[in-house]
């Protein structure tokens, strides 16, 4: 259960702090582990369970009791114990906070800092808006205001303008890409108005492959816009990851050229992706933000958390209850826009930090009648019935049982060899690449009979068969995923190159965030990985025309409903699912809990 680096963690901490208290060590180590395993801290209260290496739950261990552990812990001088919003003693190395949490203390200070940065901003309500001239520009990029209820999208606009701060949460299809181009081009407008300079607007993304998607969308929906060529002009189309924007250290991934000393130069940013960011990261980059600079978060808050640890979006915009704006907000958003928010419950409460979250409610991806759609909400909601009712009806989306204990089911094993084998019959390296990258099987784990590993190996072996792929040697015909950045080469985690001959040579082929082409040598290549198959979390940032989704035998605490709902959700057309009805139940029912305070520290007491 605990790795080498948990265990040495807690002994040096028993030889330089003098502690030998068992389950004080035993904390400091889960502390360290809990970082690895995605959440913030440890929780005291809630022991994590042992999982094998199919992340099957095996054997219950006999934990401390909480209360007599917490109280171990607050008398032990490795541990210092802190409340609300207040700060440590800036020596232990542990803190233990008022909700019994144990955090090493980086990512204790880390939560301070992004909880501190985040309120400040949303409540911040910016004076220099042309108000006559905003509406004006809702009017002609989103039409008039609906009087049926209010226009989401428009309510995005006005509150990215009028703060400091804002989240715009949505599912696929929901528009949130289009609403943020509308968004810049209201404030390169803004600018025009008052003769001053185009704002600086910075695109980033947490991987390479979610910020050429960034770059795509922005640059599709700039040819809609209805305003001047000067403005459409201002609007950047070319996003970056986020380590590049912040200058990641080549030799050291967690060192970067701006932060707070070093501020980024720009007026506005925007982290698409912002569910997969994670704790650390998402503080460097708030941190390295200038004092004026507006900040944008979109995502999709349902979606898989981070693979590092926290779930950022997941905590701002879990409130603790119903979602409703302030009196005066909803006043001001009226004055603004002439569109009407729902009245507010509390009109006494002042303008705050829960009116700078905004959720995207209606896609345009998939009507009533998607099969998708239908699925997607269904899981979403925790309603195993009414999933399987969706992939009972078809339009798109199936569940194929297993035959066999262990056998991937022949109609599918030959559907993805059939979609695999015709992407690399195209008579060119870029068509095959981009035939590749609309067909993705999606496993929940890396190892395992229904693992990446070992589907990797079986859709290899079924296209060497084919003679459409090389196994060993050159390789030629198999897609590459970059794991791991590489700044130097301008790759980043989730890049994806095809391996094709090249004027009689190996290289390897990738696709530019202009649409170019790139041919490298595969020994310059950084870590990298088969990407028939991929883990669902791997495809975050990514979308398909077609999703074969693949379900372990055993029940595991990784496949839960957020996994299931990205999965399905990674699907523009149609979406297979193999597994049994037992597993789909089970996953439906399982929620992803990550320890964590940041969602305390936001909203308690609001």
């Amino acid at each position: 259960m605990l790795s080498p680096l948990d265990t040495h963690f807690a002994r040096m901490l028993e030889r330089l702090g003098g502690e030998s208290r068992p389950e004080v060590l035993l904390a400091a180590a889960l502390a360290s582990r809990q970082v690895g395993e995605g959440d913030v801290c440890f929780d005291v209260a809630h022991p994590p369970s042992l999982v094998d290496g199919e992340g099957r739950a095996i054997e219950a261990v006999a934990w401390p009791a909480a209360e007599a552990w917490a109280a171990a812990l607050r008398s032990s001088r490795l541990v210092a114990v802190v409340t609300g919003g207040a700060d440590d003693d800036g020596r232990s190395p542990l803190i233990l906070d008022g909700g019994n949490r144990l955090y090493l203390r980086r990512y204790w200070r880390f939560q301070q800092q992004l909880a501190h940065a985040l309120a400040g901003r949303g409540r911040e309500i910016r004076p220099d808006v042309n108000l006559a001239a905003l509406r004006d520009g809702l009017d002609r990029l989103f039409g008039p205001p609906a009087s049926s209820g209010p226009d989401w999208q428009r309510v995005a606009a006005v509150t990215a303008l009028l703060r400091g701060l804002c989240v715009i949460s949505g599912g696929p299809g929901t528009g949130k890409t289009f609403t943020v181009a509308k968004i810049l081009t209201l404030l390169a407008e803004q600018a025009h108005e008052r003769a001053e300079s185009v704002p600086r607007f910075t695109l980033v993304a947490p991987t390479g492959k979610a910020a050429a998607r960034l770059s795509e969308a922005i640059g599709t929906a700039k040819k809609g816009l209805r305003c001047s060529d000067a403005v459409k002009q201002s609007i950047p189309d070319l996003a970056s990851t986020i380590h590049r924007c912040l200058g990641a250290d080549p030799e050291n991934g967690s060192r970067f050229r701006h932060d707070e000393n070093h501020p980024l130069a720009t007026d506005l940013v925007l982290i698409d992706e912002a569910s997969m960011v994670d704790l650390a990261l998402m503080a460097r980059l708030v941190r390295a933000l200038p004092p004026h600079a507006r900040l944008i978060l979109l995502g999709d808050k349902d979606q898989l958390a981070s693979v590092a640890a926290g779930a950022v979006l997941g905590d701002v915009c879990n409130t603790g209850a119903p979602h409703e704006y302030s009196a005066a907000w909803a006043e001001m958003v009226y004055r603004a826009s002439r569109q009407r928010l729902p009245a507010a419950r509390d009109a006494s409460r002042a303008a705050g930090m829960h009116d700078a979250i905004v959720e995207l409610v209606t896609s345009h991806r998939y009507d009533a009648q998607s099969g998708i759609g239908h699925l997607a909400r269904a899981i979403n909601a925790g309603r195993a019935d009414e999933a399987l009712a969706a992939l009972a009806a078809g339009q798109g989306v199936s569940l194929v049982e297993p035959r066999r204990q262990g056998k991937l089911a022949d109609e599918v094993r030959r559907r993805i060899v059939e979609r695999y084998a015709a992407a690399l019959r195209e008579p060119e390296a870029r068509l095959q690449l981009s035939a590749l990258e609309s067909v993705r099987v999606l496993c929940a784990h890396r190892h395992g009979t229904f693992g990446v590993e070992a589907m990797n190996d079986l859709v290899t072996g079924d296209l060497v068969a084919e003679g459409l792929v090389m196994r060993a040697g050159a390789r030629t015909g198999t897609p590459l995923l970059v794991t791991r950045n590489d700044p130097s080469l301008r790759l980043y985690n989730g890049d994806v190159g095809l391996v094709a001959e090249r004027d009689g040579e190996v290289r390897v082929l990738f696709r530019t965030p202009d649409g170019g082409e790139r041919w490298l040598s595969p020994s310059r290549l950084p870590p990298h990985e088969t990407a028939f198959a991929m883990t669902v979390h791997k495809s975050q940032g990514s979308e398909f025309d077609e999703v074969v989704v693949l379900l372990p035998e055993q029940p595991s605490p990784v496949v839960t409903r957020e996994l299931l709902y990205t999965a399905v959700t990674r699907a523009r057309g149609t979406v297979c699912l193999h597994g049994t009805r037992e597993a789909l139940r089970n996953a439906i029912e399982r929620r992803i809990q990550r320890s964590s305070g940041l969602r305390d520290l936001l909203w308690q007491g609001a």
